[in-house]
């Protein structure tokens, strides 16, 4: 019992900590701005209003993107165009970041905060 709880706290952990690296990057490219802890937090947050709003029946997928870009745009400088931009280049890290643990390391996680990878 212990033992799964431990490995499912350390999944999360790495999987927030590569969504983290994602917007991170993104972030870095976009908006300039380097600090992997708010990435970190952004992912959190993102992870979290993607996780209230998806559900909503026939438009919950939308609405929860449009929510997931208002936090970064919300967390980042610029408008809502860079934090689309912000969320476009991190879900396009994160399929690679992925692809490079999972397929050389054979790790199978995922990137916790960026939707849909």
């Amino acid at each position: 019992m212990v033992t799964g709880l431990v490995g499912s706290v350390i999944t999360f952990v790495v999987a927030l900590l590569i969504g983290g690296l994602a917007i991170y990057v993104s972030a870095r490219v976009i908006a300039d701005v380097d600090d992997y802890g708010h990435a970190v937090v952004t992912a959190l947050i993102g992870a979290i209003a993607w996780a209230l709003t998806s559900w909503i029946p026939l438009i919950g997928p939308i609405i929860a993107l449009i929510v997931w870009i208002a936090v970064i745009n919300w967390r980042y400088p610029g408008g809502w165009v860079e934090a689309v931009l912000v969320g476009l280049v991190a879900w396009v890290s994160a399929l690679v970041i992925l692809f490079v643990l999972n397929a050389v390391l054979g790790l199978g996680i995922g990137a916790f905060g960026v939707p849909g990878v």
